[in-house]
């Protein structure tokens, strides 16, 4: 039987700037619908992953493949097949949401009745009708990042890729997020970064966990509670010395 195409495939991704090493051999492979947290201590390495499967930074090292399509020979592609979330959405402030969505199906490509029909589609999603007309600089966090969700999905990507998408929302807003996820669940394949235990718990199939720029783990989130409680096991994973891959700090 012919294996089922890969959504994401990681393969030996590295990423220098100079002397220092931010991502060393990452490799993984993401099969379709699956929810995927990348976990980590800040600075691990999890942004810079996610712009090299983005295409937004080429890899030093290594490749990446977008349902089938290579990010450094096959780009344009690639992306297509992605909606990505950075950690803060590309919004224009002085926009309203129905402007910048508007621009952003455009650019992606869509003919003006296609923008117009996805706009009914995330607008509706996303709850995001009574505040259309409004500038985004006066939309609350939570808002915002509901605009740049709704940029991130506006081409109906089979991929979505979000940068800490909770980081700075309140409860309230945060399960707000959840359940987003929840209802996407199947339909798209989720890859998220985050730092935040609970997120993985009641988000993720399984954990991809960075440090030091490698990857240090690879499961399920009870697996990696059998280790130790999930905090226990985080703290255990992430306390290894990074190698030392910075640049010296003597003086000559």
């Amino acid at each position: 039987m012919e294996r089922a195409q890969a959504a994401i495939e990681a393969i030996d991704l590295a990423k220098d700037y100079g002397a220092f090493v931010a991502v060393s051999d990452v490799s993984f492979t993401v099969p379709r619908g699956q929810v995927v947290a990348l976990l980590g201590p800040n600075g691990a390495g999890k942004s810079t992953t996610m712009k090299m499967l983005t295409g937004y930074i080429a890899p030093t090292a290594g490749t990446a493949r977008i349902l089938g399509c290579d990010i450094r020979t096959e780009r344009l592609s690639a992306i297509a097949k992605i909606g990505y979330l950075p950690e803060n959405g590309p919004l224009y402030p002085d926009m309203t949401p129905a402007q910048l969505l508007y621009f952003f199906g455009r650019a992606r490509g869509l003919t003006r009745t296609g923008v117009e029909a996805r706009l009914r589609d995330v607008v509706t999603q996303l709850d995001l009708q009574h505040l259309l007309e409004k500038p985004i600089n006066k939309l609350s966090k939570g808002l915002r990042q509901r605009v740049a969700l709704a940029q991130a999905l506006l081409h109906d990507p089979d991929i979505l890729i979000m940068d800490e998408p909770t980081a700075g929302l309140d409860p309230n807003q945060i399960r707000q997020f959840r359940t987003l996820v929840n209802q996407l669940r199947g339909q798209k394949t989720l890859l998220l970064s985050t730092h935040i235990l609970q997120e993985v718990e009641a988000l993720a199939e399984r954990v991809l966990l960075i440090h030091g720029g490698r990857l240090v783990f690879d499961g399920t989130p009870a697996d990696m509670s059998k280790l130790a409680p999930l905090e226990d096991a985080f703290y255990a994973l992430t306390q290894a010395p990074r190698e030392a891959t910075e640049p010296s700090l003597e003086w000559p």
